[in-house]
């Protein structure tokens, strides 16, 4: 049986990002984060418009550790509610070693 594969989406304050990053790899909830800086954010929030300047996280991690990766993104955010969306990877359409090193690093009994 294959892993299943995600990419997780989060925005993060510009000085949030590599803290976050580097958290999340070093505890093998993710294989790697990419960080794409300056991203436009125009979003409702209490009832008001907002325009915000953030980072966005291009999180690869497998099914398995979802659960976790997206729990401990809510304990170190500084957001009351961050971004946590997660797009299955079909395995079929990914390049298998890549997928199998994403596979590897995030394993639990790494």
């Amino acid at each position: 049986m294959t892993d299943q594969y995600r990419l997780v989406l989060c925005n993060t304050p510009a000085d949030l990002s590599e803290t976050l990053a580097k958290t999340l790899v070093e505890e093998r909830l993710a294989a790697c984060v990419n960080i794409v800086k300056g991203v436009k954010s125009v979003y409702r929030w209490e009832g008001e418009i907002c325009i915000d300047t953030e980072n966005t996280l291009l999180i690869k991690t497998t099914a398995a550790r979802l659960t976790q990766l997206t729990k401990r993104i809510n304990e170190l955010h500084s957001y009351d509610l961050p971004e946590v969306i997660a797009i299955e990877i079909q395995s079929q359409e990914g390049e298998k070693r890549y997928l199998d090193w994403l596979s590897g690093e995030v394993k639990i009994n790494n």
